[in-house]
């Protein structure tokens, strides 16, 4: 039966990849890959996570079965950061579970809206590809609007229309800050006029927060989320420590459930409980753990908000010299001085994209997005002239 299956294509990322390390080329830029880097092109561990894990090895007394919510003092120690407030839990609407990264927490979320009736997911397009990807496994519809206007923000016209033109049971997938791959997020008052949307609507949100403290800060990243709960009866939050604590390889995420009391909450995820058991059993342990260490020891927390602040202070650099460079050719800049976090998108064709990556070495995805913390203060003028180069 095995021979039914039909040949997948390989991931154009990882193929990016690989072609990226075969490359020789001293001056050669990776654009391409995801995570953050450091002014010197690497991706280190933090600090604050190698005390945690020292700490961890040396007084961890178990690696028994934690079972399918993972570990809740990992949960509760970030909901205060994620949710804000005296009371995070609100009284027992809000309660979390741990997942394998931000994807399983996106996964789960789905699986949860479809279990709970949804099948229309409305998303603006370009989004992360693995959003759709999921939606198509786990079987629900994606109804896509363009999130981008022309001027480089957000599409609020396409987003009022497509709320207001929901039918009842649908859901919409937000990112909550740093929009992946367009940089273009929400302002506080485009919020403001969602939350309300979404409160005469009723169209479920579900919150894919992966980059919170890389955009604004960690509370002014939190503003949309926030602003969301306080309108409407429920929603779920997808969250992701990947980036924000750098442990990609690890996959630390968690999955909250808002609902209207505490008991409901408790029902939601009871479902959770049961989706996550057939699919991943239990979370992965090691980084959960060490974040939860970081988060109730003041020092550490102290340390981590720290490396926190550099790396969104690094990326706000890159983005302010982009924006003021005026010879890209044909590429506008300007935009990416008013957009956050780690991506953009670029105007450029295939042809061009190739020829970037032929007669300059720069690599990106072949859809224009670009990983503008793989630049720095050497090679950004490389960068610009190698745009001007296949551009005019």
């Amino acid at each position: 039966m095995l021979d039914r299956l039909e040949q997948q294509p390989p991931d154009a990322l990882l193929a990016l990849i690989k072609l990226y390390e075969a490359d020789t080329r001293a001056d050669k830029i990776d654009l391409g890959v995801g995570v953050y880097r450091t002014a010197d092109g690497g991706t280190p561990v933090f600090g604050c996570i190698k005390a945690a894990e020292a700490k961890l090895v040396a007084e961890q007394p178990t690696k028994a079965y934690l079972g399918p919510e993972g570990d809740m003092g990992f949960v509760h120690a970030l909901m205060p950061h994620i949710f804000g407030g005296d009371d995070p839990a609100q009284g027992g609407r809000i309660e979390g579970m741990q997942t394998p990264g931000g994807t399983g927490a996106v996964r789960l979320a789905i699986s949860l809206a479809k279990r709970a009736g949804v099948e229309n997911i409305l998303m603006g397009t370009p989004s992360w590809p693995n959003h759709a990807q999921i939606f198509a496994d786990i079987g629900v519809n994606l109804v896509a609007f363009d999130h981008a206007a022309a001027d480089g923000s957000a599409n609020m016209f396409e987003l009022r229309n497509v709320l207001r033109g929901a039918s009842k049971g649908d859901a919409v997938l937000l990112h909550g800050c740093c929009h992946n791959p367009t940089g273009i997020d929400y302002t506080n008052d485009q919020w403001d006029e969602i939350a309300e949307i979404l409160a005469e609507t009723g169209v479920l949100p579900i919150i894919d927060l992966a980059y919170q403290g890389l955009g604004l800060g960690m509370e002014e990243d939190a503003y949309g989320m926030r602003k969301v709960l306080s309108a409407v009866p429920e929603a779920l939050v997808a969250y992701s420590c990947d980036k924000n604590f750098g442990l990609y390889r690890d996959r630390v995420g968690a999955l909250y459930a808002y609902t209207g009391s505490a008991e409901e909450t408790t029902r939601v995820m009871s479902n959770g409980h049961a989706l996550a058991r057939a699919n991943w059993s239990m979370p992965p342990d090691h980084g959960a753990a060490a974040v939860r260490i970081v988060l109730t020891d003041a020092g550490m927390t102290a340390q981590w908000v720290a490396e926190l602040d550099s790396m969104r202070a690094r990326i706000l650099q890159v983005r302010q010299k982009l924006a003021a460079s005026s010879n890209a050719g044909a590429v506008n800049l300007a935009p990416l001085g008013t957009q956050q976090g780690m991506f953009a998108m670029l105007p450029l064709n295939k042809e061009q994209i190739q020829a970037l990556r032929d007669d300059h070495g720069v690599y990106m995805a072949g859809s224009g997005r670009i990983n503008v913390a793989g630049l720095t203060m050497d090679n950004i003028d490389k960068f610009v002239s190698a745009l001007a180069a296949v551009s005019t």
